[in-house]
C-alpha cells in the first residue's frame, strides 16, 4: 500500500497539470466571430474611431484624461477607466476591443505624420482581465484600423515600404500585406470594404475579403471619403470634382445630388441627420442637416474635427487645441462641453 501512494501522488499531480494546460489552452484560445462583424461604423472611422458602441457599452477616447482608454454607458454613467493607452481607431466585437496604440507622443490629427501611432492592440472586452490582457497584433505604426469578421485590415508604416494595406488575425495571426496602396478601411459593411482610389482615381471600389480581397470598381467618380448602405443603393461622399462638396449618389442610376452649398471637411452620418465641418475662411462651422441635405444648421462656428458618434450623441474636438463638445442626436439640442471626468483607478 505505501508503494502505492508515490504513483497515486504522482498521478494526480500529473492529471492536474494535464487540467491545468488545457484549462490555460481554453482560456486563452482566441473566440473568432461567426460571420462578418464589422467594428465600428464608417463616419466613425473617417473621423480617427474616438468612439465605439457595441452592446450598449460606449467605448471611448476620454478628452478628460488625455484620450486614454474608457468605457461607459448610453446615458453616461458608470465611466470605467480600461487602459492608460492613448486610443484611436476604436473597434468592438462581442469578446474584445481593438484600437491603435498612440502612446508616444499623444492623439491628434497629425500623430502618424509623426510616427506616433505605435502599435495595433487587442483586449479582452468582457473577461474583467482589461488592460492585462492586451495582445499587440502589429508592433509597427498603424493607421485607419478596421474589423472585417475575423481578421483587423488597416494601414500599415514601416521604412521599407512607407504606407501600405495590411490584414492581421485577430489572435495576431496571418499578418501580411494585402495591397501597396494606402486604401483607407473605414466603411466595411459584411465582407466588403468600400473605399475611393488613392492612386490613380478616386473611383469608389469594393473589396471582397472572402474572395482573396478582389477589388471591383461599383461608381466612376472623384470621390473622398464614401459611405455606402447596406444594400449598396445609395453612397455618400465628398466630392471632388465639385468644391469638395458633400454628395449622395444613387449607384443604380448614378444620379447625383450635391447637399452642401459649402465645401467640406468632415462628415459623419447619424440616424437622421448628417453632421459636416464646413469649410470657409470667414464663417467655418459645424453644421448638421437631413440626410436629404434640408433643414442645415449651424451648431458652433469655428473649425473643427473627429466627429464621432454614439446612438445618441455627436462628438467633435476644436481643431488646434483640441477642446471636446458633445450634441445629443435630436432636434432642439444645444452644444456642451464633453468632459466625461477621470475614474479612479482600479
Amino acid at each position: 500500500m505505501k508503494k502505492l501512494i508515490p504513483v497515486v501522488l504522482f498521478l494526480l499531480i500529473l492529471l492536474l497539470a494535464i487540467g491545468g494546460g488545457i484549462y490555460y489552452h481554453f482560456s486563452h484560445k482566441t473566440k473568432e466571430n461567426d460571420g462578418y462583424v464589422n467594428g465600428n461604423t464608417p463616419g466613425n472611422l473617417y473621423n480617427e474611431g474616438l468612439i465605439c458602441e457595441y452592446d450598449g457599452i460606449i467605448y471611448f477616447a476620454n478628452p478628460s484624461d488625455g484620450d486614454k482608454l474608457y468605457s461607459m454607458n448610453a446615458s453616461g454613467g458608470s465611466l470605467t477607466k480600461l487602459s492608460d493607452d492613448i486610443v484611436s481607431y476604436i473597434n468592438a466585437d462581442e469578446n474584445y476591443l481593438y484600437y491603435v496604440r498612440n502612446n508616444v507622443g499623444g492623439g491628434g490629427i497629425f500623430s502618424f505624420l509623426n510616427i506616433n501611432t505605435n502599435s495595433l492592440c487587442r483586449m479582452d472586452r468582457t473577461s474583467g482581465k482589461g488592460r492585462e490582457s492586451v495582445l499587440v497584433l502589429d508592433t509597427d505604426a498603424c493607421l485607419y484600423a478596421s474589423l472585417v469578421g475575423n481578421y483587423v485590415y488597416y494601414l500599415h508604416y514601416d521604412k521599407e515600404t512607407a504606407t501600405t494595406l495590411y490584414k492581421v488575425k485577430i489572435d495576431g495571426e496571418e499578418r501580411q500585406k494585402v495591397s501597396d496602396s494606402p486604401i483607407f478601411t473605414c466603411c466595411a459593411i459584411g465582407q466588403y470594404i468600400y473605399h475611393n482610389g488613392t492612386d490613380i482615381d478616386h473611383y469608389i471600389w469594393r473589396m471582397d475579403t472572402v474572395n482573396e480581397d478582389a477589388v471591383g470598381m461599383i461608381y466612376g467618380g472623384n470621390c473622398w471619403m464614401p459611405i455606402v448602405t447596406e444594400d449598396e443603393s445609395t453612397a455618400w461622399f465628398i466630392d471632388c470634382d465639385n468644391g469638395y462638396k458633400l454628395a449622395r449618389v444613387d449607384l443604380e442610376t448614378e444620379e447625383k445630388v450635391l447637399l452642401t452649398k459649402d465645401r467640406i471637411d468632415w462628415y459623419n452620418l447619424c440616424g437622421d441627420y448628417i453632421y459636416y465641418q464646413k469649410s470657409d475662411r470667414e464663417h467655418p462651422a459645424i453644421c448638421r442637416m437631413n440626410t436629404d441635405g434640408s433643414d442645415v444648421e449651424v451648431l458652433m462656428e469655428g473649425n473643427y474635427r473627429n466627429l464621432c458618434a454614439s446612438s445618441s450623441f455627436v462628438t467633435f474636438r476644436e481643431y488646434t487645441y483640441g477642446d471636446a463638445y458633445y450634441i445629443e442626436n435630436t432636434p432642439g439640442a444645444k452644444v456642451m462641453p464633453f468632459d466625461p471626468g477621470i475614474a479612479a483607478e482600479d
